[in-house]
């Protein structure tokens, strides 16, 4: 019985607005009726014949009560979504309108109507419109569905009874996907209390709620405790093997951006268990509060994370250097979005960091305080393939633009490096190496009784791998897991330092504050994370088990492929020995070792002629000769290369 009426609202629903407000007046003006009958029943104990007299009293109160609910917008609301805000309206209307119609047949009187009727009436009326519209919530709009076919979505906890939590349940009351049970918290004072109607449970009873309430996902509503915290419950939840997901920032929803049904997957620092330091303003502002800036590769991972940063800083102007026009563009269009409170100027421009009037041009036109040099090629085994492309961009590149600097005096020039550099085992390793170099000779050869003769100060940054950017490997964890796995990573002992573009982008600012010019700043990473059992972990956190030899029935498989070429099982930060400590405890100082500049000037021309030639064979030769740490571990892998050694085999 309950199905058909419910088929039958869902008809309605598919008519034309015009109808549905037809069928609501309809419905009003039958309840209008009926609450007279009713009132004039409890109030002489008889129902009243529609006469003159009664029929009288019934349109003045029409008169009065449509014209009301047409002003309060009741004929607009959506009845499927009608809740406790939509009865307060009703409420409303009905006041007004007893007010009026109880007045009229007080003052005024309608002959053969008792004046109490003015009171009961509105009441009954109240009642009856209020009921039909709750009625019609009920079977349409999914308060139905969630309690008769619960089997069919799945079932949630929240964990934390603050604010964002009592909203998301409110949220989610006419949600179709995802029943919400009620609450985890951590305070036993709340244990077993209800809220909205949704129990509060203790996190030691999880398990037991799994496995009674088909508990299969966890919504985690946490957004005022600290990081620490944070990560000390994501590891319990852990050992669960449920599917784990956060909410929105209430900014975020607030803004558009998101709806708070739009369930997030934990963030990068969720997964690494890492807690960044806070930002210090004022090594954030230094080289870039009301000053000119220019980033280069401005639309690659690292750098479109700077412009975001920078912009928060209100430079005078935020010039965008990169050659790829989407991605250009996107960062341009993103930026708009932010600047809108931050006045900035911004200006993106096309170019290649190797065409010297280019950058020369940019550089002489707007006069930039601070260059944040990112732009690179930085994939390992793609620069290996493309060997010349890679010291072209990656070495003269920067030599170019670092000297276009100087000559304009520029006052700080910040080159970010990578962990790859050190004792490099390929080409892209090798190319950043010999580009920190190029700073750290520029910067001592002109220097004279410890006082620089030249304006621009080079600093480099060196950190490890930044999650979230292009080939990063949660992103491509987080797809094959999508896809049912299996996960593939290169080897099981493999190794790396991480830190999320944020922070990671948030510290070279900070460290190219702190520069004195010609040192190598160390980004403090923390400890190396084993790739494998990152992997684990999110297979783990997504409600998932891994499928090995000791459990075949798991759900992913995760599966080594091997080394890539030119891969470290392990990457290191540092050449030298112990670094020195800076004011920032997250950032550290290093000098290492380098080669004057009036000889590395003379390797890199031998090095130029040989790459203008393309002869990969010396140039094999010559990258070790000047990287005395350089030990290349495949042979040369370039495609052009090979292709042409297999053409001549075949001659």
């Amino acid at each position: 019985m309950l199905l058909e009426i419910k088929d039958s609202f869902k008809l309605i629903l598919n008519k034309p607005r015009s109808v549905k407000t037809i069928i609501a007046l309809s419905i009003d003006i039958t309840s209008c009726i009926v609450s007279f009958w009713i009132a004039y029943y409890l109030r002489l104990g008889e129902f009243l014949p529609l006469s003159q007299k009664g029929g009288n009293a019934i349109l003045v109160s029409l008169m009065i009560s449509l014209p009301i609910f047409i002003f309060f917008g009741l004929y607009k609301a959506i009845f499927r979504y009608s809740g406790s805000a939509a009865i307060v309206i009703v409420l409303k209307a009905i006041l007004i309108y007893g007010f009026i119609y109880s007045s009229i047949i007080t003052i005024f009187g309608i002959p053969g109507i008792p004046r109490t009727i003015g009171i009961i009436q509105p009441l009954i009326y109240f009642l009856l419109i209020s009921s039909w519209r709750l009625l019609t919530r009920y079977l349409i709009g999914g308060i139905y569905t969630k309690h008769w076919k619960k089997s069919n979505l799945s079932t949630a906890l929240v964990y934390g009874t603050g604010k964002s939590g009592r909203q998301l349940v409110r949220a989610m009351q006419d949600s179709l996907e995802i029943y919400i049970l009620g609450f985890l918290d951590d305070d036993i004072n709340q244990h077993d209390c209800f809220i909205d109607g949704k129990r509060i449970y203790s996190p030691s009873k999880l398990n037991k709620l799994i496995i009674e309430k088909n508990i299969n996902l966890i919504l985690l509503a946490l957004p005022e405790i600290s990081r620490k915290e944070r990560n000390k419950i994501i590891q319990r939840l852990r050992i669960h093997k449920i599917a784990i997901r956060t909410i929105p920032t209430i900014s975020d929803y607030a803004k558009g951006k998101t709806s708070i049904k739009d369930f997030e997957e934990l963030d990068i620092d969720d997964l690494l268990g890492r807690i960044q330091v806070e930002p210090y303003e004022s090594l954030m502002k230094k080289n870039i509060y009301k000053k000119t800036i220019l980033v280069t590769g401005a639309g690659g991972s690292i750098g479109s994370q700077l412009c975001r940063e920078i912009i928060k800083l209100k430079p005078k102007k935020l010039l965008l250097l990169e050659i790829n026009e989407y991605a250009l563009y996107s960062i341009n269009s993103e930026l708009e979005n932010l600047n809108k409170k931050n006045n900035v100027e911004l200006i993106p421009l096309i170019g290649s960091i190797q065409e010297y009037s280019r950058v020369n041009d940019i550089i002489q036109t707007w006069k930039p305080a601070t260059i944040y040099h990112a732009a690179a090629y930085k994939h390992v085994p793609l620069v290996e393939h493309n060997l010349i492309e890679g010291l072209k961009n990656n070495v003269f590149g920067t030599l170019k633009i670092a000297e276009i600097a100087m000559d304009h005096n520029v006052s700080d020039f910040v080159f970010i490096s990578t962990d790859k550099a050190v004792r490099p085992t390929n080409i892209m390793g090798a190319s950043k190496r010999l580009g920190e170099l190029i700073l750290q000779s520029l910067n001592d050869s002109y220097e004279k009784n410890s006082k620089k003769i030249i304006d621009t100060k080079f600093s480099i940054v060196r950190f490890g791998n930044v999650l979230g950017s292009s080939g990063s490997v949660i992103p491509k964890f987080r797809s094959q897991i999508k896809e049912g796995g299996p996960i593939t990573l290169t080897h099981r002992e493999i190794t790396r330092y991480f830190m999320s573009l944020k922070e990671a982008s948030q510290l070279v600012i900070q460290a190219g504050a702190l520069s004195d010019g010609g040192d190598v700043l160390i980004l403090d990473m923390g400890e190396p994370i084993k790739i494998y059992d990152l992997a684990k972990k999110m297979i783990e956190l997504s409600g998932l088990s891994v499928k090995n030899a000791f459990n075949p029935t798991g759900d992913i498989e995760i599966k080594v492929t091997g080394l890539r070429p030119g891969e470290k099982l392990y990457e290191e930060l540092l050449l030298s020995k112990k670094p020195s400590k800076t004011i920032h405890p997250k950032i550290y100082k290093s000098k290492e070792p380098f080669i004057k500049l009036s000889d590395l000037k003379k390797e890199l021309e031998i090095l130029r002629t040989l790459v203008n030639e393309n002869n990969l064979k010396k140039i094999y030769k010559k990258l070790p000769e000047i990287i005395n740490e350089y030990s290349p571990k495949e042979p040369i892998l370039d495609y052009t290369y090979i292709e042409k050694i297999d053409s001549q085999s075949y001659d």
